[in-house]
């Protein structure tokens, strides 16, 4: 599984992630950014920080 806490990445927001792929994990937190951010659109940076800071659990 994957797990991403947008928190730390954004920081105040308490928005958490566990999906079974970092694919589907990206997709959830890019529709997250654009409804709750504000985000037309999620750029490169943002998409690095948030794969650094994907957990992967058992």
């Amino acid at each position: 599984m994957k797990t991403f806490a947008c928190g730390d990445v954004v920081p105040g927001c308490n928005a958490r992630f566990v999906c079974s792929s970092e694919e589907e994990l990206l997709a959830q937190v890019a529709a997250h950014a654009r409804a709750d951010h504000g985000m037309a659109t999620v750029p490169q940076s943002l998409v690095d920080e948030v794969r650094s800071a994907i957990v992967t659990t058992a």
